[in-house]
């Protein structure tokens, strides 16, 4: 009984020496070569070995071969030796299954080897392998090196007979995997999903990887939006154009808009104010920055580090300008629109009961013709203002004050509220009654 007893607690010693081969090769094939990279690195050297090792997988897996071929062969020889001849005398004198005793002895020590082979030698051993595959292969590393050096001549021997035959098969070894975006936009979702990431996160990594498929056409201020500067305008209408615009930058043009001379800050200007000098644009104004509209945004971004400027002047294909780009265009193709103090205050349209109307002067015009009945200012894309505020400005031909007047096709506009130097609101009153009021 004790020699059974012994040679039970030898296969299960067996058993759980294949069971650290087993996790190991699944450890090894499973840990991320960039995460042992970054701790050698760091200065582990079991990482080190861990890496020495992925990079000979022959030498490796020869070695993880050898050692679970042997102990299957002793762990068969124990088994069959002893306990299977102890249950075949077991069961010699049972009746009917006696004559059967040598087939029931070698058959329950198989199927018993067999079963703790899988469970012990296999299967827990290899979702340990899985559940922490870095920290398995570095702490094991070292010992299989050491054994590939002690079995070397065998190891050696199934290396190069592993490679004749894979030249025979004429086998070609991929190259080692690289990680693609679709990989980092599926592994941001897991991360999502398990909450190591936040949405906005997930967000901003799949519009950084999506900048080298966007032009700068994509996300450029088109030229009809744009507020251009005259280089020989006056004083008083470059700093109109300035106080009814939300911009801080202005291209500024001699002859034609093409002919582009320069770029003046809204900064550079009140600075200019501020000792009291007057605005002369072709003092103040830096040079362009000029990019092609179909630079993908990527390379924008690196245009925008080499010159250290934010804005630049998009050209297109015949040389016209198409448009402006910004940094701060750039960060709402990643981050998504920043919505201005205006879009912010909803600028809004309200009828009164006196059939007047009180209207944010920060609205567009378009929303205005379509608010008063038979007012109509025109196409304002190729004029120097956009907004209700700017058609105020240019109708007085200066800086309004709160309470100043003026009647427009059927209209008394007033300036009922100024924000600094901004028009905020204005009251809008007709002539002759309204039938109708219009919608907000």
């Amino acid at each position: 009984m004790n020699t059974i007893l012994v040679e039970i607690v030898v296969i299960f010693l067996l058993l759980v020496v294949n069971g650290v081969f087993a996790m190991t090769e699944i450890a090894m094939v499973s840990a991320r070569k960039a995460r042992l990279r970054q701790l050698a690195g760091q200065g582990d050297s079991r990482a080190q070995a861990a890496l020495e090792l992925a990079a000979a997988p022959n030498r490796f897996l020869a070695t993880v071969q050898i050692g679970i071929t042997l102990v299957g062969i002793l762990a068969g020889a124990f088994g069959g030796a002893t306990i299977a001849e102890e249950i075949t005398k077991a069961v010699k004198d049972v009746p009917f299954v006696g004559a059967y005793s040598n087939a029931i002895g070698l058959g329950v020590v198989v199927v018993a080897i067999t079963y703790f082979s899988l469970v012990m030698g296999e299967l827990v051993p290899k979702r340990f392998g899985l559940g922490d595959p870095e920290g398995i292969a570095m702490m094991a590393a070292k010992p299989m090196r050491a054994l590939s050096v002690f079995a070397g001549p065998v190891v050696k021997f199934l290396d190069v007979s592993t490679e004749a035959l894979l030249r025979v098969l004429r086998f070609k070894p991929a190259k080692e995997a690289t990680v693609t975006e679709e990989e980092v936009k599926v592994l941001m979702q897991e991360g999502l999903r398990a909450g190591a990431f936040q949405k906005v996160e997930s967000d901003i990594v799949a519009s950084v990887l999506d900048l080298d498929q966007l032009m700068v056409r994509d996300i450029m201020t088109p030229r009809p939006k744009v507020i251009w500067l005259n280089r020989d305008d006056p004083h008083e209408t470059v700093w109109h154009k300035i106080v009814v615009s939300n911009h801080s930058f202005f291209p500024v043009y001699e002859d034609n808009r093409d002919h582009v001379v320069g770029v003046v800050s809204v900064k550079a200007i009140y600075a200019n104010l501020a000792a009291g000098a007057g605005v002369r644009l072709a003092d103040l104004m830096a040079p362009p920055l000029l990019v092609p509209a179909t630079q993908n945004v990527l390379q924008l971004v690196e245009t925008f580090k080499k010159s250290g400027k934010h804005l630049a002047l998009v050209a297109d294909e015949f040389g016209s300008i198409a448009g402006i780009v910004t940094l701060n265009d750039v960060m709402e193709a990643i981050v998504g629109d920043f919505p201005s103090q205006d879009e912010r205050a909803k600028p809004t349209v309200t009828p009164r009961p006196d059939g007047s109307w009180l209207i944010d002067a920060m609205i567009e015009v378009e929303r205005v013709e379509q608010a008063l009945p038979g007012f109509q200012i025109g196409d304002s894309s190729g004029k120097d203002y956009q907004t209700l505020a700017g058609f105020v400005v240019k109708r007085l031909g200066h800086l309004p004050k709160e309470g100043e007047t003026f009647e427009e096709q059927g209209y008394i506009f007033e300036v009922l509220d100024m924000d600094r130097h901004r028009v905020d609101k204005v009251l809008v009153v007709p002539l002759k009654p309204q039938s109708s009021t219009a919608e907000k």
